[in-house]
Formats: C-alpha cells, structure tokens, sequence
C-alpha cells in the first residue's frame, strides 16, 4: 500500500533487522539520556553498558540498510572489528615499552584530546550514518520490469556503479571507524594509552579521508569534478601556508609590545579556542557534506536523451548556479575538515599554538563566507533573490557595527 517501506516489500528480511537494530538504538539512547540525570547510576558502569549496546545497534542497523546483499554487510561490519583489533595491537605494542605512570598534566592533556576526538567521531558517525541509509542520487520507486533493478536500489548503483561502489565504502570506512572510537572512548583504560600512542590519531585521519572519498564520490557524477575536490584540499592548504607567513611576519613585527603571558589563563583561553573552532569546523563539515550529496533541486529519477538518472535536476536546468553552489560548498566542507585536522594535532609550543588559532581563526571566517555563497546560490532560482541574500548579510553586518560602535561611545 502507499506509505509502506519498499524495502519491507523487496526484502522484508533486511528490513526487519534494520528496524529494530534502528530501534534498539534509539530506546538505547533515550535511556542513556535518562541515566545521565541520576547521579547514583553515573557512579556504575550501567551507562558504559547502554551505549555500547547504542552503538553496536547503529552498526546493525547501518549493515542492513545501507546495502542490499549479505556479503556487503558483512564487508561492513568488518570494517569495525578491524578497527577495533588494530587498535587493540597498536596499544598492546605501545605499552610493552611503557612502564612509567602516566603524570597528572598527561591526564590532562589526553582527556582534552579525548574531547576532541569525540567531537569528530559523532560528527563523522552523525553524516555518514545519514548518507549511508540515504545516498546519493535517492532510490528507484519502481521496478524495470526486465530484472535490471528493482524498487529500492540507489539510482547510482545502477548508472554508476564504481562511483556508487567507492562512495559506499568511502563512507563505510568513516561511519564504522568512527563507531569503533566512541565505543574505546567510553573506557579511560582503552582510550587513555590508545591516545598516546596515536593509534586513535591514526583511526581518526583515516575516517577523515574516508569522508572526503565519499564526498568526492558522492557529490558528483564526474571524476574530472571529482579531482577538482582534491585539488581543492591543495589550494585550502596553501591559503592557510600563506596566512600561517602573514601573521608570522606579523607578530615578529610586533613581538616587542607583546605582553607577559599568565600560563593557567591563557590554556584556559587557547582550549576554550580550540573547542570554538572545532565546534564550528564540525557544524559547517557536517550542513555541506550533507548538501553536497543531496544537492538543492534533488537528482533525477529517469534518464533521458538529455539526462542520467542520479544527476543533480539544478545542473542541467541551471548549471551557473549549480556550479556556483557546488563549489562554495565544497570549498567548504574541504577548509573544515583541514581546520578539524589541524586543531586534532598537538602544539607544545606556545607561539607555535597561539599563532595556529589565529590562522585558523582567520580560515573558519572565509569557510562561512563560502558556506554563505552556498546557501545564496543553491536556496533560490533567481539572481535576484539571491541579491536580498546578499544584502540581508549586509545589513547584518552593518546592525553589529553601528552596535559596536555606540556600545564604544557609550
């Protein structure tokens, strides 16, 4: 009848076990959200137990519904186990030459590079769990009648099918590595040695390409586009190269009117910083790698002499937009996910660090001037009205300055 899953009519086995492994998950969830509040139960492990259990139905849920055949979930899932052992080795290596006790300030330091790990792993498991269940190009609604596919396959798989096949696991490898580092960073005596052996650094950078990979894969049909967004990570790092030369040119210029730093402020100062930036660096990661591969105007769901199923509609109707959309979106998703990178490394040295956050600072501002051209370009279909976009930012800016400004007279 209409309103039925299709899947629950093409293969209701694999429905099943994606509705409740879904299920599973989510009642997990609203029961860790309860336990958090009761400061009795916080004190046992039954919150540890709860989202392991979360976690482990996310992965079911994700094996079942992403794909249509048994050996590709299974692929899927294995993706997390060897995430899992390879982490378990790295850390058993790292600690054979480790006898000493860890001190206080490394405490310190690992819990607050646990954080931001954390951040990245919930931003990569949120998009990717997302785009995995619906990719990109959407699903056929009908059957072809000669066995060719059925109701339910994505439309890429059927037109594109190496394309469809490196975004699947593109976003596979940064969905279930992802998953794999929530689960250590539940337990203080996996994470704390995994940390300082960099063995989640290594889990994390992986995940990080595989987005980009799925990205790449994802959000366009051509593999000429495709290079273009790697080339893009290229020309981000060059931006931030030559900030990085301004502002160090800068400072040596001023370095004697510099004042005396107060150490405990200004860690305060400089983790409250790194939070901010990586706050911002996810929102934006995660709003443009969703754009990016469900584009504004939807994909088409028929081919034609003039069209492929799975093309964005926007392309061939309006291609000037579209371009001008998929390249500020894309221009910023590719600067968060370097500032995410960039703000995961550890800077001991103070200048080196200070001057870091500002480059980074300055880079997160011109990645929200490109998500606004994005937004300008991609959420109307006149020039015009993309105009008044533009001049409500202005009037924006100009209601903060005159805001400023009194409050300076003042």
């Amino acid at each position: 009848m209409a309103g039925d899953p299709i899947l629950l009519t093409t293969n209701p086995g694999r429905y099943k076990a994606f509705f409740y492994c879904n299920s599973v998950a989510f009642v997990a969830s609203l029961v860790a959200i309860i336990l958090v509040q009761n400061k009795l139960l916080l004190e046992t492990h039954v919150l540890e137990a709860a989202m392991v259990l979360d976690l482990f139905g996310l992965i079911g849920a994700y094996a079942a519904g992403s794909c249509r055949d048994v050996s590709t979930s299974i692929y899927a899932m294995a993706l997390a186990g060897g995430v899992l052992v390879y982490v378990v080795i790295h850390v058993v290596f790292f600690t054979l030459d480790h006898t000493d006790t860890i001190t206080p300030q490394e405490i310190e330091m690992v819990e607050k590079r646990r954080k931001r790990l954390l951040l990245f792993a919930v931003l990569a498991a949120t998009v990717t769990y997302q785009a995995g269940l619906t990719p990109p190009g959407g699903f056929r609604l009908h059957d072809d009648g000669s066995g060719g596919y059925q109701a339910g396959d994505p439309v890429l798989l059927n037109n594109f099918p190496r394309r469809y096949t490196a975004f699947f696991y593109c976003n596979s490898v940064s969905f279930m590595p992802s998953i794999a580092l929530i689960i250590l960073l539940v337990n203080p005596h996996l994470y704390r040695p995994a940390i300082r052996s960099y063995a989640l650094a290594i889990c994390t950078a992986v995940g990080m390409f595989g987005l980009m990979g799925a990205y790449a894969a994802g959000s366009t049909q051509h593999l000429k586009t495709s290079i273009y967004i790697f080339a893009l990570v290229v020309v981000v790092l060059l931006v931030i190269a030559a900030l990085f030369l301004l502002f160090l040119n800068k400072n040596r210029n001023t370095s004697s009117q510099l004042k005396p730093e107060n150490g405990e402020d200004d860690k305060k100062t400089t983790y409250a910083k790194q939070k901010y930036l990586m706050l911002l660096g996810i929102l934006v990661a995660s709003v443009t790698y969703q754009a990016g591969l469900d584009p504004p105007g939807g994909a088409w769901q028929h081919s034609s002499e003039w069209y492929d199923a799975g093309n964005p509609v926007m392309h061939d109707n309006r291609r000037h937009r579209y371009l001008a959309f998929f390249y500020s979106n894309s221009t910023s998703f590719v600067a968060s996910i370097v500032v995410i990178i960039i703000l995961l490394l550890e800077w001991k040295d103070k200048k080196k660090r200070s001057l870091t956050l500002r480059v980074l600072s300055t880079t997160i501002v011109l990645d929200l001037l490109a998500l606004l051209v994005a937004y300008a370009a991609g959420s109307s279909r006149g020039w015009k009205t993309s105009v008044y976009v533009v001049a409500l930012i202005i009037a924006v800016l100009a209601y903060i300055a005159i805001h400023v400004i009194l409050a300076f007279l003042c």
